[in-house]
């Protein structure tokens, strides 16, 4: 969680002559997903040297210029802020000039040369000066230029402005060729030397870019188009100078006006896609910033969703937002989801701006397979052949992919190999019962099957007394055969020992006279199909079972034998 800084900061470059200088941004943090608004502030460091636009001025004083004259010498910028920034000026020591130093309204520093005592053209013609700014850095950091006072003849008047400071308001939607404003001075000299020409100060080259005056009017034009968000306001220097070489100067301050031209800008800082169905009400899906540059009502934002879908949209901190379900999910009825995400000002007239958000939904496996049919019929002929088809059943599942295929296991067509088809989950069984059937080709096909049970369960702890059910059937099951055998057997014997006891009285007959049993009743043994039937593991025939007949009235011996057991 620790921020560190990843390159050199340079306040100057980040924030310009802003009093205070701040980066704000938005921290995403994941489990649980939530985003922080971090603001940084970056403190200045006395790394700039205080520095005058031009390295020379050059300045025409009349010599009949009263003692106390003040001219204007420009002002030198310096880029840090607070007790960093330009703090004051100091000029080469000389018996004619002192340098004072003047704060304007908007805080920065300017020097203004004051005139001590009377210049005389004739025994000195012109003056060569250092000035120094000065910072309040320690150590201070300091900036030069050279003043060049050319001492001129007798001007007795300079020009005065109507106003020594003018201000004025502008639209930053104003068209560039617009009239910002007009400044007038006035000479009481006459002749040329009341000719007054106005031009712009020692400025930023930014600001020369914004304005250009009129030399003749003194009329203020508008050149580029201004940016409320850029620079909100701006401090013109005009100055008037007259025929005889004298100049005057007044300050015009502009402030630009907001007008809502920024349309809100949407940013999508995380999107959670796909989201599973049984997602709970309330989960976040996507994290968005919304951000409008204008100021007051211009750059209030608020944001909505277009279009149906079961979610919403939750302001949080530093104007971000939260799409959250606002109901259940249901992949099988929408497996996806678009809305629209729109921001809108309360400028008037509103911008607005849109961002699409597209969720898409993943299946769980909450529907269990739906036979086509609640019941089937069908019809089978009496000798039909072993695997042949009865009838053909059919389910669906409303899931998709794993969840949406039916009782877990799979067989290789070639190799025999039992696999599972899908993942196991706790909603299937924990005892599974797989038959495989085997058939071949031939006309009609033979088949044979197999019964596999398995057991699901987590350690072989938990299968241990599964498997030693398992084994109890199956003992339970080749004891049954092993009895069902032996029935088979005795049975064998019973006919085989009739066989010959019927051929031992056919004998005894021949060799003596015929004896006739008048009595009504039928000798016969029959075996019903008692014996112990179990199918289990393999394919066997039916049981079968066998009657033995023996009439004494008719003299005649006949047997039956081999007569389907029709109780099987």
């Amino acid at each position: 969680g620790n921020l560190y800084v990843n390159e050199r900061l340079d306040r100057e470059e980040m924030c310009g002559e802003s009093a205070s200088c701040s980066v704000s941004f938005e921290a995403l943090v994941h489990n649980p997903l939530n985003v922080f608004h971090v603001e940084v502030s970056i403190e200045d460091v006395n790394d700039n040297a205080p520095r005058f636009l031009q390295e020379n001025f050059q300045l025409e004083i009349n010599e009949f210029t009263s003692p106390g004259a003040r001219f204007a010498v420009g002002v030198a910028e310096d880029a840090d802020v607070g007790s960093n920034s330009l703090q004051g000026y100091e000029l080469e020591a000389n018996d004619f000039f002192a340098v004072e130093v003047k704060e304007s309204q908007d805080g920065s520093k300017f020097a203004e040369l004051v005139l001590r005592r009377a210049l005389d053209r004739e025994s000195e013609q012109s003056l060569r000066l250092m000035l120094t700014a000065l910072d309040g850095g320690d150590p201070p950091r300091t900036g030069t230029a050279q003043l060049w006072i050319n001492v001129t003849d007798a001007n007795d008047n300079p020009p005065v402005f109507a106003q020594d400071r003018y201000r004025v308001s502008l639209r930053e939607d104003t068209p560039p060729g617009s009239t910002v404003l007009n400044v007038s001075a006035s000479d009481a000299d006459a002749g040329t030397n009341a000719r007054i020409t106005y031009s712009l100060g020692k400025m930023p080259t930014k600001v020369l870019q914004k304005f250009v005056v009129d030399a003749e009017s003194g009329m203020i034009t508008l050149q580029e188009e201004v940016d409320f968000e850029d620079t909100r306001g701006y401090v013109l220097l005009v100055e008037a100078r007259d025929g005889g070489g004298l100049v005057a100067h007044c300050k015009v301050e502009v402030e630009v006006l907001d007008v809502n031209d920024n349309a809100p800008g949407i940013t999508v800082l995380s999107l959670s896609s796909p989201v599973p169905e049984d997602a709970p009400i309330g989960s976040v899906v996507a994290l968005l910033n919304v951000n409008d540059p204008d100021s007051g009502e211009n750059g209030q934002v608020s944001c909505e969703l277009s279009g149906e879908a079961p979610l919403s949209i939750v302001a949080s901190s530093g104007g971000s937002y939260k799409v959250v379900t606002a109901s259940a999910l249901d992949r099988e009825q929408a497996s996806e989801h678009r809305v629209t995400v729109v921001a809108r000002d309360r400028g008037r007239p509103a911008l607005s701006s849109s961002a699409e958000v597209v969720l898409e939904v993943s299946d769980v496996n909450d529907n269990a397979p739906v036979f086509e049919e609640a019941a089937y019929s069908a019809y089978v002929w009496e000798n039909n052949a072993a695997g042949a088809l009865v009838v053909r059943v059919q389910a669906r599942d409303a899931d998709a992919g794993a969840n949406g295929r039916a009782s877990l296991f799979r067989v290789g067509l070639q190799s025999g190999e039992v696999r599972t088809a899908r993942a196991v989950s706790e909603r299937d069984a924990a005892k599974q019962r797989v038959v495989a059937v085997v058939k071949d080709h031939g006309q009609p096909a033979l088949s044979a099957t197999a019964t596999l049970h398995v057991v699901l369960a987590e350690s072989l702890q938990e299968a241990l007394p599964e498997l030693s059910d398992r084994d109890a059937v199956f003992e339970l099951t080749s004891d049954l055969n092993l009895i069902l055998v032996v029935s088979l057997s005795v049975v064998s014997l019973l006919f085989v020992s009739t066989i010959i006891f019927v051929f031992f009285f056919k004998c005894r007959r021949s060799r003596s006279p015929p004896i006739f049993i008048t009595s009504d009743k039928e000798l016969y043994s029959t075996l019903g199909s008692k014996a112990p039937y179990n199918y289990c593991s393999s394919t066997l025939p039916l049981p079968y079972s066998y009657e033995v007949c023996l009439a004494s009235e008719s003299g005649q011996k006949d047997f039956t034998f081999l007569r389907p057991g029709t109780a099987a």
